[in-house]
């Protein structure tokens, strides 16, 4: 049997795999293909936590740790994961402007993001976006995703066996840029937007003004920090994430209850 006619005759049965691998986000309520367990995404998700933290320089202020760990878990009581065990850290970082999530509710802020977010309403932006990613399970799809492309990869070598080394090399380069550029970054900007969307509606949930997350992308914009053109980033514009903020906010607002016993007051470290 030969290589071509192995993966003519496994081909359907990994179309039947993908077909049966569908699952749904939570709100936004696309379909998503998730060939990655749960158990097992849970599992990656907290050795790598794990690992970033031994090596990363974290902070240990309670008045620091605890502002971060408040944020984050009023998000996570309305996220409606109680399976996922939610943990919230800082790290001692401030050219980081950034904050991440890890699969199972892993999620970090670098100080370097304080000055931006200002205050706790702006930090439930962020900290609602990252947890969107993790209801989403956004990492385990862009893994599912992966497959199917290497699958493709493969029959794309094994269909040019029969022509020029530089035949070869030179589709397969266009193969690999155009999947970059067509399929995995268009992905990963799509997944960002979910996440933000999904965030706003955390955040109202919890009890924070959605307004908030837009005049936080309105800072970032002003801060000035250059990024590359929308199309080969793996992340929205600033333009296009307010745009949708603003596209979104009369859905988040339906889910916004204000509560009186919630302030929100300045960062550490923060002028108010």
């Amino acid at each position: 049997m030969t290589v071509m006619t192995l993966y003519r005759r496994l081909l359907p049965t990994l179309v039947l795999a993908v077909l049966a691998a569908c699952a749904t986000v939570p709100y936004t309520q696309r379909s998503q293909l998730m060939l990655v367990p749960e158990s097992q995404d849970l599992a990656l998700g907290a050795q790598a936590y794990s690992e970033v933290l031994k090596k990363a320089k974290t902070v240990h202020d309670p008045n620091v740790v605890n502002a971060v760990r408040e944020v984050g878990e009023r998000i996570a009581l309305v996220a409606g994961k109680p399976d996922y065990k939610w943990e919230f850290s800082v790290i001692d970082d401030a050219k980081q402007v950034n904050a991440f999530a890890l699969p199972g509710g892993k999620v970090a802020v670098y100080t370097g993001l304080f000055p931006v977010a200002r205050d706790s309403a702006g930090l439930a932006a962020v900290l609602g976006h990252e947890v969107g990613h993790a209801l989403a399970r956004h990492g385990a799809e862009r893994m599912s995703q992966m497959i199917p492309l290497e699958v493709a990869e493969v029959g794309l070598s094994v269909y040019l066996g029969s022509a020029s080394p530089g035949t070869q090399q030179a589709v397969m380069q266009a193969f690999g840029l155009g999947a970059q550029v067509g399929i995995l970054l268009p992905f990963s900007r799509s997944q960002e937007a979910e996440a933000d969307h999904i965030g706003l509606i955390l955040m109202a949930k919890a009890g924070y003004d959605p307004h908030a997350a837009l005049e936080l992308w309105q800072r970032f914009e002003k801060g000035g920090e250059k990024t590359p053109p929308e199309f080969i980033s793996t992340h929205p514009s600033y333009g296009t994430r307010q745009r949708n903020i603003e596209s979104w906010l009369p859905e988040a607002q339906r889910y916004f209850k204000p509560d009186p016993n919630l302030k929100v007051v300045p960062l550490p470290g923060v002028g108010g």
